[in-house]
């Protein structure tokens, strides 16, 4: 009966991967229980086609010790030519009532977050993410966000 319940799950797994056509790049790194904030997420994107455009998407999974409203990311792309662009942005990851965001049926909720659309890479690039989440009025960030378990990033092919 396990084994039987385990092909299942792994056949559904494969099913709803092959349907995700748009996707280009996706995977998560973990930051563990809390993400501190001089910790710098980094991912080396593989070379992509030159002709075509991309849209890009930061991933998170938390959790319910998830305290704040919104959430603040530092986001760097590296280019080739030795040029980084840093965006400072802030997303909501919960409702009026404190309920998470996202997607998922536990306490662990999945968010994927627009970052950028229409880009065209030529050659190898890199993205630094680094949280940069203050509590009310106050000026130094947040040293260990809670319930932030896990950071991706993925890139999807425009249509």
């Amino acid at each position: 009966m396990r084994i039987k319940n385990s092909g299942i799950l792994l056949l559904a797994a494969i099913l709803l991967f092959s349907c995700d056509k748009k996707r280009v790049f996706d995977q998560y790194k973990s930051v563990g229980s809390a993400w501190h904030k001089d910790s710098i997420v980094t991912f080396d994107l593989p070379v992509l086609d030159s002709t075509k455009k991309y849209n890009l998407f930061v991933n998170l999974r938390d959790n319910n010790n998830y305290p704040f409203k919104n959430l603040f990311l530092i986001v760097a792309l590296e280019m080739p030519n030795g040029f980084t662009k840093v965006d400072t942005l802030e997303y909501e990851m919960a409702d009026a009532e404190g309920n998470l965001l996202g997607n998922g049926f536990t306490d662990i909720k999945e968010s994927k977050l627009f970052y950028k659309e229409n880009v065209k890479f030529r050659g190898k690039y890199k993205v630094n993410i680094k949280q940069a989440v203050r509590q009310s009025g106050k000026i130094s960030g947040v040293d260990a966000l809670e319930g932030i378990t896990d950071v991706g990033f993925r890139i999807e092919q425009k249509d």
